[in-house]
């Protein structure tokens, strides 16, 4: 498979509620916000750009072979981040853009290049990946997304909620894995093109959106369509608590990373 030709963007934002300053926390003595750009470098990015609100964040990235959007401190959520990030870049409408977050600093290059390839071979408006899951505490857990998709590979819903229900399977047990599966856990890295990009940030919050507080999901309401694809590698944790960053200290201690 030839990698295609793709830019990598990720937002940063500085006042983070539940990790402030996040983008800079240190990880094996360097800024988180460094090793995520790094992940973008070694999946062979064509670009990679970090949209961020804080001229610190910008700073910490001098000679790190990326470029810098110094953007709006106001917008509602990422994505508005990166449609701006777009229109500062001059993307054209048709530039695969990988929406990598900024708390991920152990994203495999192997599922950020699935992403791109995802949105090259197909003719869906949006790509992201998912995992199977393998306990039930995650499939009851509201911070890990599940979601369903029909046999094209497109998104049917995403939900906090296990989805789908297995109604006699549940009723008998709750405890363990029903059968059936395998059940899907939604890995937060999305695709689209820099065309779609702005559109998605100019839609209107939608109703189901605000149910799950999901934003993909403004994607499926307004009609258009999600490819999701089996991760070809595992996606550790993400860094969004200081026990989060303890545990990725220690995965890179234990030699990971």
């Amino acid at each position: 498979m030839n990698t295609p030709d793709f830019v990598v963007a990720i937002p940063a934002r500085y006042a983070a509620s539940r990790l402030p300053g996040k983008p800079l926390r240190a990880l094996a003595g360097e800024p988180l916000v460094l090793h995520v750009a790094r992940r973008g470098l070694a999946a062979g990015a064509r670009e990679v750009w970090i949209a961020t609100d804080d001229d610190r964040i910008a700073r910490a990235l001098d000679g790190a072979g990326v470029r810098v959007a110094m953007t709006s401190p106001d917008h509602a959520s990422g994505t508005d981040r990166l449609a701006e990030c777009a229109r500062l870049a001059g993307w054209s409408d048709e530039t695969i853009v990988v929406n990598l977050q900024g708390d991920e600093p152990f994203a495999p290059a192997a599922g950020i290049r699935a992403v791109a390839e995802l949105m090259r071979a197909g003719d869906t408006e949006m790509a992201t990946l998912a995992a199977p899951v393998n306990d039930v505490e995650t499939l009851f857990d509201p911070n890990a997304v599940k979601l369903v998709r029909g046999e094209d590979g497109r998104a049917l819903y995403f939900s906090r909620a296990p989805i789908p229900w297995p109604r006699d399977a549940f009723a008998r047990d709750r405890s363990r894995m029903p059968e059936g599966g395998p059940w899907l856990r939604h890995i937060g890295i999305y695709g689209y093109r820099a065309g779609f990009l702005q559109r998605f940030a100019a839609l209107p919050p939608g109703r189901l959106e605000a149910i799950e507080s999901l934003e993909q999901l403004r994607v499926l309401e307004a009609g258009f369509r999600i490819a999701v694809g089996i991760t070809p590698a595992p996606f550790p944790p993400g860094v969004d608590t200081p026990e989060d960053l303890a545990r990725a200290e220690a995965w890179i201690s234990a030699g990971h990373g």
